[in-house]
């Protein structure tokens, strides 16, 4: 599998089409828009929180079991950030120590590598690396109400200690090979030879793998 990672308006759905469509592979979509627990949690995150989390763990399982049917499918988010959103959740008062304790536990027990079962693991995560400020454009862009600073101000610094977040997280992340794509110089999402270019890294990668 190869795995896409990165903060909210990053990119990674978009990256996926194009890297599915171009690896001719198949697309696991993280489920937002019919998430009717997503809606819940950004009405009342410290009662949705968890349940949030443990809804995301289910479904992400899910497509790792579906993508084990072919090579190089591609998954638009990685399991693997779901303790860093939820502990940053912790961190801004919307859950507890007692639930990111027992959200790692079951991760780790869900990824256990078992004798006999293809790994859980990908054969590469791709972190889409963007700033701040592209990502607020982005979520400005898509339009989801649930998800504007306008509805909710303290989004703001959400978004913000989130962004800050995500290299600790990336250089830490150890489970697989990994590679980075700088989403503000190569802005795949508006132009064509930036995506083109972002392909022809990731071809280079998967070359270097040998994972085709």
């Amino acid at each position: 599998m190869i795995v896409l990672s990165g903060t909210i308006g990053a990119g990674k759905s978009t990256l996926t089409k194009l890297l599915a469509e171009h690896l001719h592979s198949n697309a696991f979509y993280e489920t937002v828009d019919d998430n009717e627990i997503l809606k819940l949690f950004y009405a009342d995150p410290k009662k949705y929180g968890f349940l949030l989390q443990v809804y995301f763990m289910n479904k992400r399982l899910n497509y790792i079991q579906e993508a084990q049917d072919s090579e190089l499918n591609v998954l638009d988010r990685s399991i693997f950030e779901d303790a860093l959103l939820f502990k940053l959740n912790s961190d801004l008062g919307r859950a507890t120590e007692a639930e990111v304790e027992i959200h790692q536990a079951l991760l780790e027990n869900m990824m256990e590598k078992l004798p006999g079962i293809a790994s859980k693991d990908p054969g590469l995560l791709i972190y889409i690396r963007v700033s701040f400020d592209t990502m607020l454009q982005r979520i400005k862009m898509r339009g989801r109400s649930f998800e504007q600073i306008d509805q909710d101000p303290d989004l703001y610094e959400y978004y913000k200690e989130l962004t800050s977040r995500y290299d600790a997280w990336y250089h830490s992340y150890d489970r697989s090979p990994k590679m980075i794509i700088d989403g503000d110089k190569l802005d795949f999402v508006a132009d064509p030879a930036a995506a083109q270019e972002v392909l022809k890294m990731i071809d280079q990668e998967i070359k270097n793998l040998k994972l085709k």
